[in-house]
């Protein structure tokens, strides 16, 4: 059976000016959460507060009417998109006669649904343990009732709900532990793929932006990629080819979203230590939406807070969608691309519009911190050509003579062993200018 729900959008009257979200963007944003969940919406309200009242969060008449609606329509669920303390959702739920989520909840419901590896459900169960901790407070109806035990379950006088939080607590100590070594273990993956010079290019974005219809452009993969929010959870890597023969690792991260829960982000953040090591960040924005501007300042917001500092010098930014714009927009995006040097590119992930410029500024923004060396081998050093394999990105190759001749980029790090290794290597020489 489905759960009829309800959704409501409160929102302070005297919000600052500048803020770039209409209540109608909010209103559908929280309607697409709910029905992430297959949850049957059967209506949506913005609440316009002047304060946020202690007990119930909206005031005592818009509760009475809510409560009324909720009767009058057989409502299952009211979501209430705000963070609600533990006391103003028991409040409402009384008043309501109906369960009641609050937005940190219903994204860690989603979470809870689409996670499909083990260390992505280790995540999730830890964010959620971390939020429902502090909501067992009188929640129950058995909290009162003493219970006897073995010893491993409290002995007598431990009231129920001590026993609860003293579960719930050991349960994220050893999930914590856990997390650690999924942490150290991608570290060691990390290091390990250093010593191979791919290097890493991370898709980041607000979520439904379109990042993994990307990503299966980009890779000919088949990661789930829908029109619904928080699509893909679990992160995704592939190798994925430059236009002039060099390699790179694709990865496909979770989307942001706004009022991204602090429990998410830091029990994601083993994850998310791919993005603040990744060499290129391509933040991916949908175009098309009315809420683009806004989406792009809470990514901004999530790769701050997740510690990738000075990050403009790796990031490039994708206008994804285009092909969902009219013709008025797309000529005002044509105009600005042509007049500013750092315009982001357009791209349309759906039909392929835009991609090779896409990975052109990809391999050129890899190409910043590496250096070009040509080189000439003998053909039969087949040792020292699966060495340079290996260890540096071979741009060109050529057989000429009994020689080979290769043109190879070199990270940073690699350059001195590769000039050991082949001391006749020389930089390119510069092209002449055209006539």
């Amino acid at each position: 059976m489905t759960t009829r729900a309800l959704v409501i959008c409160p929102s302070l009257a005297r919000e600052p000016k500048d803020a770039l979200r209409t209540s109608e963007a909010r209103r559908e944003e929280a309607v697409g959460l709910a029905r992430a969940i297959d949850l049957e919406v059967v209506g949506a309200e913005s609440v316009s507060l002047n304060a946020i009242r202690p007990a119930t969060f909206i005031g005592k008449g818009k509760v009475d009417t809510i409560a009324t609606q909720v009767k009058a329509e057989g409502i299952d669920l009211v979501v209430m998109d705000c963070a609600l303390s533990p006391a103003q959702q028991r409040n409402l739920e009384k008043a309501f006669g109906c369960k009641v989520i609050d937005r940190t909840g219903l994204i860690l419901e989603i979470f809870g649904q689409r996670a499909r590896t083990a260390e992505g459900s280790l995540q999730v169960e830890l964010a959620h343990l971390k939020y429902q901790r502090s909501r067992l407070v009188r929640s129950w109806t058995h909290l009162e009732r003493q219970r006897g035990g073995f010893g491993f379950l409290g002995g007598p006088g431990e009231t129920q709900i001590e026993t609860d939080r003293r579960l719930i607590g050991e349960r994220i100590v050893r999930i914590e532990r856990e997390l650690e070594a999924v942490k150290r273990r991608r570290a060691l993956q990390r290091a390990s793929r250093s010593a191979v010079p791919y290097p890493i290019v991370a898709l980041v974005g607000y979520t439904n932006a379109g990042k993994s219809t990307l990503f299966n452009r980009l890779t000919r993969a088949e990661v789930m990629a829908a029109d619904m929010l928080f699509a893909t959870l679990d992160p995704t890597m592939r190798l994925i080819k430059l236009p002039h023969g060099g390699s790179a690792i694709l990865s496909d991260t979770v989307g942001f979203i706004s009022d991204l829960p602090t429990t998410l982000i830091s029990a994601f953040r083993a994850t998310l230590e791919e993005v603040r090591s990744a060499d290129v960040i391509v933040h991916v924005r949908d175009i098309s939406h009315a809420d683009s501007e806004a989406q792009s300042q809470d990514v901004e917001a999530v790769l701050d807070e997740i510690g990738v500092a000075d990050h403009a010098d790796r990031v490039i930014e994708a206008w994804n969608k285009v092909d969902l714009l009219d013709a008025d927009a797309r000529a005002a995006l044509a105009q600005e691309q042509e007049t500013t040097e750092t315009a982001p590119l357009a791209i349309s992930a759906a039909t392929g519009e835009g991609i090779d410029h896409l990975l052109a500024s990809i391999e050129g923004r890899l190409a910043r911190g590496r250096s070009e060396l040509e080189l000439t081998l003998d053909a039969s050093d087949g040792q020292g050509l699966h060495w340079l394999y290996e260890h540096a990105e071979v741009m060109s190759r050529s057989d000429e003579e009994g020689a080979l001749r290769l043109t190879v980029r070199v990270p940073p790090d690699q350059i001195e062993r590769v000039k050991r290794r082949f001391p006749t290597g020389r930089r390119p020489s510069p092209s002449p200018p055209d006539a």
